[in-house]
């Protein structure tokens, strides 16, 4: 069959209406005016905005498991990165209170250095700064041990304060450690005034009554004693320096069966809290060397000596006060035996009284002048003894006397 005879339409079944071209054309116009019109009258916004809402779950649903893979990542990372925060922070906060820690038992260690250095220069009796180490293990007892001992020059009998009063005395001293006895020990009594009355009296230790104190014994119930008067040293031992604070009273019971109120003082030292003390010399004897205060130490132990020299030259005075009574005594014995036996009855009044009379020569005598003591009594014996020897007068003799004073 020639190829000019065949027919090139489709079938009736196959037919598609317009053709491609035309759909091409129309398809291609219509873009273009919709692009137009989009850009120029926002036409198109209704049918993108009911679109996108349409399609937002599916959106949505086909996000999500990329977001879980991705949040999951994240997840862990972030529980690593705040795991290791807390832990650096677990370790700056262990520090930080570590430090502060330091920090306020620094503050409080310079706080009562400072108060124990102003204590010391009110304080002119020289001393050894010395840090509390432990309580004593005696139950009975109330001391604690210090790290100065015998080689720091620490003495027994030494007293010891902190920066709020007396807290006790030295008792014990090893090479390395001494032990104090603390106020408030029964054992222990300090000789104090009251600052308001001046009165004089010794606080005992009673470290049973109300816990931990102190207590004034033997004060008459009338006696002019008021709760909280302050209590200090009264410096009479040779041992406390005076004026150092000691307690407060506390409250004062009187009684009317007893004669003596009971008081009991509150001490002012920290007896349970201390940890530096100052470690003072006795009055009496300055014992403590310190470098830095060899000029003061000197200065302190020039007036004790002098009132030990004082003091033995009275105790000298005295004893020769006393020879001088013994000999004189002695010599009117003597002149006594030395008498003739018939004049005993005369002896006896005037051997009495130059005794007497010796005696109370000798004590009349000054303290400057002993030597004289020897002498004096002398004089007095001798006459006494001259007077004994002359013999007694007859009756007729006396009344011869009689007769010739009555003549004109």
């Amino acid at each position: 069959m020639p190829l000019g005879t065949l027919d090139r339409t489709a079938p009736p079944l196959f037919n598609q209406g317009p053709s491609a071209l035309s759909k091409l054309i129309f398809f291609s116009t219509l873009a273009l005016f919709l692009m137009v019109a989009d850009a120029r009258f926002n036409i198109v916004q209704p049918v993108r905005l009911a679109i996108g809402t349409v399609l937002y779950p599916v959106q949505w649903l086909a996000l999500k498991p990329v977001q879980m893979v991705a949040g999951g990542e994240r997840y862990f990372e972030d529980l690593k990165t705040a795991q290791e925060d807390e832990a650096s922070a677990r370790r700056s906060l262990a520090l930080q209170s570590e430090r502060a820690s330091q920090a306020d038992v620094l503050a409080l260690d310079n706080a009562r250095l400072r108060a124990l250095l102003e204590l010391r220069q009110t304080t002119q009796t020289p001393g050894r700064a010395a840090e509390v180490l432990y309580d004593t293990s005696d139950p009975y007892t109330r001391k604690v041990v210090i790290d100065q001992g015998l080689n720091n020059g620490i003495a027994a009998g030494s007293p010891v304060i902190d920066e709020f009063g007396v807290l006790g005395q030295v008792t014990q001293v090893q090479p390395f450690t001494s032990e104090i006895t603390l106020v408030i020990d029964r054992d222990l009594a300090i000789p104090v005034q009251n600052m308001r009355t001046g009165a004089r009296s010794v606080a005992f230790g009673d470290a049973s009554a109300h816990g931990a104190g102190l207590e004034l014994r033997f004060m008459q119930a009338n006696a002019d004693l008021q709760e909280g008067d302050l209590l200090t040293t009264s410096g009479v031992d040779g041992v406390y320096p005076p004026g150092l604070p000691v307690a407060k009273i506390d409250s004062i019971e009187r009684r009317a069966d007893t004669a003596f109120a009971r008081i009991h003082c509150a001490p002012l030292a920290h007896v349970t809290a201390a940890r530096y003390v100052l470690v003072l010399a006795p009055t009496g004897n300055v014992a403590i060397p310190h470098a830095a205060s060899s000029a003061a130490a000197a200065a302190a132990a020039t007036p004790a000596s002098a009132a030990a020299k004082k003091m033995a030259e009275r105790q000298d005075a005295k004893a020769e006060k006393a020879d001088a009574k013994a000999d004189a005594k002695a010599q009117a014995k003597a002149d006594a035996k030395a008498r003739r036996p018939g004049d005993k009855a005369a002896e006896k009044p005037a051997d009495k009284a130059a005794t007497d009379k010796a005696a109370a020569t000798a004590d009349k005598a000054p303290d400057s002048k002993p030597a004289a003591a020897d002498k004096t009594p002398a004089k007095p014996a001798a006459k006494a003894a001259a007077a004994t020897d002359k013999p007694a007068p007859k009756p007729a003799d006396r009344a011869a006397a009689r007769q010739e004073g009555a003549a004109p």
